[in-house]
C-alpha cells in the first residue's frame, strides 16, 4: 500500500494530482507552517499575455500553519478571480461546463486558506478523475517533524511504501524510512503537451488550464 503527501495547493498543477492518483492514500498536510510567495496561495494561468498569477490574498503571520492562515477578504478578490478566468478562457471547449463548478466552488465565505485551497484541488481531482482517498494531517496527527513525519504516518495507516516528490530526495532522510521497513519510490511526472491558444505550449500551469482547454479529455490526457 502507498502513501503520499502533500501540503494543499491552490489550484494545483498537473504533477500534483499525478502524485494522488499514484498512491492509495493521500495526505493533505494542512497543519504544517505556510510558505510565503510559494505555491499555496497562487497559482498560474495562461492569459494571451503568457502567464499570469491567480493570487489568494492572505494574512500573513510568520510561523503560521495554513489552517490557521486567514484570507484578506477586504478585497475582492473572487471576483477578480472569476473575471480574469472568463476573460481567458470564455471561448475555450470545457468553460461551458466548469465555469459553473468553479463560481460554486468561490460561493462560501471562506475564512481560512486552507478550507479554499481544499475546495479547489478537490474540484480538480473530481474533473481529473482522481479518486484515491484523501485524509487531513490535522484530524490524524503524529509526532515528529518533515521525514518522521512522514515516516509515522506510513505505520498509523500501515503502509508499506511513501510516493515522494522527485525533489523529495534533496531533504528527505533515507535512513529513517529504512529503519522503519518504508521502502520510497520517487515520482517521474511527464508533463503532457495539449493544445493550447497561442503558438508555443506553456506547461506547469495550473490543472485549470488542461481542464478548460480539452474538456472531458482531461482526464485521459495528463
Amino acid at each position: 500500500m502507498i502513501l503520499s503527501a502533500h501540503q494543499p495547493q491552490f489550484m494545483p498543477w498537473l504533477g500534483y494530482f499525478d502524485k494522488m492518483r499514484s498512491c492509495d492514500l493521500f495526505v493533505l498536510l494542512d497543519s504544517v507552517q505556510y510558505k510565503r510567495n510559494e505555491w499555496q496561495n497562487r497559482n498560474r494561468i495562461l492569459t494571451t499575455q503568457g502567464p499570469q498569477w491567480l493570487t489568494v490574498p492572505v494574512l500573513h503571520t510568520f510561523g503560521q500553519r495554513i489552517d490557521e492562515t486567514l484570507l484578506n477578504n477586504t478585497t475582492n478578490w473572487k471576483r477578480k478571480h472569476l473575471h480574469t478566468l472568463a476573460q481567458n478562457y470564455g471561448r475555450a471547449e470545457g468553460f461551458a461546463k466548469l465555469m459553473p463548478r468553479i463560481e460554486k466552488m468561490y460561493a462560501p465565505n471562506h475564512e481560512v486558506l486552507s478550507q479554499v485551497n481544499l475546495a479547489s484541488l478537490r474540484l480538480l481531482a473530481e474533473e481529473l478523475r482522481v479518486t484515491t482517498r484523501q485524509v487531513l494531517l490535522s484530524e490524524n496527527e503524529v509526532e515528529g517533524s518533515a521525514s518522521l513525519r512522514l515516516v509515522n504516518l506510513c505505520k498509523k495507516f500501515g503502509t508499506d511504501t511513501y510516493l515522494a516528490g522527485a525533489g523529495g530526495m534533496d531533504y528527505m532522510d533515507m535512513t529513517l524510512f529504512a529503519q522503519a521497513g518504508i521502502k520510497v519510490i520517487f515520482q517521474d511526472y511527464r508533463h503532457p503537451v495539449y493544445r493550447q491558444r497561442g503558438p508555443e505550449f506553456t506547461p506547469n500551469l495550473s490543472a485549470l488550464d488542461l481542464v478548460f482547454h480539452t474538456g472531458t479529455a482531461a482526464a485521459q490526457i495528463y
